[in-house]
C-alpha cells in the first residue's frame, strides 16, 4: 500500500513552523482550523509530497474539523499512516485503514534479562512460539502444531463480545488482562452488543462472509508485513517519574517482556475492504464528489445506515483483533513456561492505533479517527477516571526498530495539542519497494548480528530491516519537544518474531 516518498520541493506544500517541533498547515482554501504539524525541523523536511497531499485532502472532507500529522506519518491509504482525523458528523473508513484495530501490546514477564543471553534459550523460545503462533499472510492454525483452536461459534463470541469473561476463559487467557486494554471490546452504532450479533447474522445470512470459519481460525496469528513479536530487555529511565509510572504499569526494569503488533487479519481485512467497495459504488453511483478526487477517502454521515453498517464491521474487526493480542500473549506466556519452567507473565498493556472512538475533544462528542497513530491521555484526564492509570497515565507502545529500540511512553499535558494522540512508531522512510531495490541483504542480516538479536528468518525481510524506517530518536525527540509525551522505559529487543515468507503484502 505504500507509495515511494516523493520529495519534490517545488510541490511540496510548504509547513509553517510555530516551534521547536510543532508546525501548521494551513486548511484547504484557508477554511477552517489549520492541520497540525508534530515533527522537528528534520522530519517535517521529511514528509514526502502525496503525504502532504493526502492530509490536505483529508482536512478538506467534509464533517473534518481537525487533522494532527504524527513525526511518523508517511502515504497511505486514502488518510496518510500517522494522522488523526476528527469530526463529530462522519466517519471515514480511509482513516482507519483496511487492518482494523492493529495494535501493540507488551506482555511482562518475571525474568531477569540474563535468562534470555543465551543463544540456544533464545532459539528454543523462538521455536516454541512459532510451534503456536503462525506468521504471514493467511496464516491461521492449521500451520502450527500448538495453536489454541478456534470453533466458529467461539468466533462468534469472540467478534460480538471482545475479551469477555467467558471468552477469555474459552480461550484459556487470563480475565484480568482484559483490565489492562484500552479498550476490552466494543458495541455498536447504538451501544449496544445486539447491534453487533444482528450485523454478523445479516453479513452471513446474505453470504458477504462465506469464509467466516477460516477467518476466525486466524486468532492467535501475526500475519505478515510490519507485524512482529519481539522478546525485550526492559531499560526503565532513571528518573522518579518513570520509575513511579513503571510500578504502576508493571514494568520490571532489567526484566524481560514481549512487544506484539498485529491486527484484526483477515477478518478485518474482509470487513473493511468490502465497506470500501460498497462506499465507492454508492458514491459513484450518486455522483458525489470525493475530497481531492481520492476514492480511498469515501465518508458517511454519522445516522446513516451505511455509517451505521461501517460503525458496526469496524466493531466487529475491532473485537477480533483484542482478542487475538490476548490470545497471542497467552500462546507466549505458555511458550515460555515450557522453555524456562515457572515463568509467570502479566500484560501491561494493549492499545490500538487504527480505530475510530467515541471521544470529546473539546466540548463536543466526535469520532477520533487514528490511522497509525496512538491515544494519549495524560495523568489527571476525566478518561482514566476509575481505571489504575488515573494518577500517571495509561502507558503509551511505541515500536521502533529491533536495533534502536521500542519505547514506553507516558502523555503529557501538551498532548491536548494534538487531540491527545501521538505517533505508531517510527514511520516509513521507504516505501517496501524501493527498501526491496534500494537495500543490501548481507547487510541487513550482519546489523542483527552485530546487536546480538536472533530472528526467525532464514533472511530478514529487507522492506521491513530498520534502514526502511525515519530515525526512531528524532521521532522521540519530536514528540518530547512538542510536549505531548515522556519516556518511561526503552526496550531492546533480544530475538524477533516475523513472517519469514517474501513480503509487500504487508500493512502500513
Amino acid at each position: 500500500m505504500q507509495n515511494n516518498p516523493i520529495n519534490d520541493a517545488a510541490t511540496k506544500p510548504a509547513i509553517q513552523p510555530t516551534g521547536e517541533a510543532t508546525g501548521f498547515l494551513p486548511a484547504p482554501g484557508n477554511r477552517g482550523k489549520p492541520i497540525t504539524v508534530i515533527g522537528t525541523a528534520a522530519i517535517r523536511d521529511g514528509f514526502d509530497a502525496r503525504c502532504l497531499e493526502q492530509a490536505l485532502n483529508s482536512r478538506g472532507g467534509p464533517g473534518v474539523t481537525d487533522l494532527v500529522l504524527n513525526p511518523d506519518a508517511h502515504a497511505g491509504y486514502g488518510a496518510p499512516v500517522g494522522c488523526v482525523l476528527v469530526s463529530p458528523t462522519h466517519v471515514y473508513p480511509g482513516p482507519v485503514g483496511v487492518d482494523i484495530k492493529c495494535s501493540m501490546s507488551l506482555l511482562q514477564l518475571d525474568l531477569p534479562a540474563d535468562a534470555v543471553a543465551n543463544k540456544t534459550v533464545r532459539r528454543a523460545l523462538i521455536d516454541a512460539i512459532t510451534a503456536r503462533t503462525p506468521t504471514g499472510a493467511g496464516k491461521g492454525q492449521r500451520n502450527v502444531k500448538q495453536s489454541r483452536p478456534v470453533t466458529e461459534e467461539t468466533g462468534r463470541r469472540v467478534v460480538t463480545e471482545g475479551a469477555s469473561a467467558g471468552v477469555c476463559r474459552e480461550l484459556g487467557i487470563p480475565p484480568e488482562w482484559a483490565l489492562r486494554c484500552e479498550d476490552a471490546f466494543h458495541v455498536g452504532h447504538n451501544q449496544e452488543r445486539e447491534d453487533l450479533v444482528a450485523r454478523l447474522d445479516r453479513l452471513t445470512s446474505d453470504g458477504k462472509f462465506p469464509k467466516f470459519a477460516d477467518k476466525v481460525r486466524q486468532l492467535g496469528s501475526y500475519g505478515g508485513g510490519n507485524h512482529f513479536g519481539e522478546c525485550e530487555a526492559v531499560q526503565v529511565a532513571d528518573n522518579d517519574r518513570a520509575r513511579r509510572a513503571a510500578a504502576v504499569f508493571g514494568l520490571r526494569d532489567g526484566g524481560v517482556a514481549f512487544l506484539s503488533h498485529c491486527g484484526s487479519r483477515g477478518f478485518g481485512h474482509h470487513l473493511a475492504t468490502d465497506q470500501f467497495r460498497t462506499l465507492q459504488h454508492h458514491f459513484a453511483q450518486w455522483d458525489i464528489p470525493l475530497p481531492g478526487g481520492d476514492r480511498e477517502l469515501v465518508y458517511a454521515p454519522l445516522g446513516t445506515p451505511e455509517a451505521d453498517n461501517y460503525l458496526d464491521d469496524m466493531a466487529l474487526g475491532a473485537n477480533f483483533a483484542t482478542v487475538n493480542h490476548l490470545l497471542i500473549n497467552a500462546l507466549v506466556l505458555e511458550a515460555f513456561q515450557e522453555v524456562i519452567p515457572g515463568t509467570r507473565g502479566a500484560l501491561v498493556y494493549f492499545i490500538s492505533h487504527n480505530i475510530a472512538r467515541r471521544e470529546l475533544v473539546g466540548q463536543q462528542e466526535c469520532w477520533v479517527h487514528r490511522k497509525g497513530a496512538t491515544r494519549a491521555v495524560p495523568a489527571g484526564h476525566f478518561a482514566l477516571k476509575d481505571t489504575p492509570y488515573y494518577e500517571t497515565g495509561h502507558p503509551i507502545l511505541l515500536p521502533g526498530n529491533p536495533t534502536a529500540g521500542s519505547c514506553v511512553m507516558v502523555a503529557d499535558a501538551g498532548a491536548e495539542k494534538s487531540c491527545f494522540s501521538v505517533n505508531h512508531g517510527a514511520g516509513r522512510a521507504r516505501g517496501r519497494k524501493a527498501a526491496i531495490r534500494e537495500l543490501d541483504q548481507t547487510t541487513v542480516d550482519a546489523e542483527f548480528t552485530a546487536h546480538d538479536i536472533l530472528t526467525n528468518c532464514r533472511q530478514y525481510p529487507k522492506d521491513e530491516a530498520p534502514a526502511a524506517y525515519k530515525d526512531f530518536n528524532e521521532v522521540l525527540n519530536s514528540v518530547r519537544l512538542a510536549g505531548l509525551a515522556t519516556e518511561v522505559a526503552r526496550l531492546r529487543a533480544r530475538f524477533v518474531i516475523k513472517d519469514s515468507d517474501a513480503s509487500l503484502g504487508g500493512a502500513a
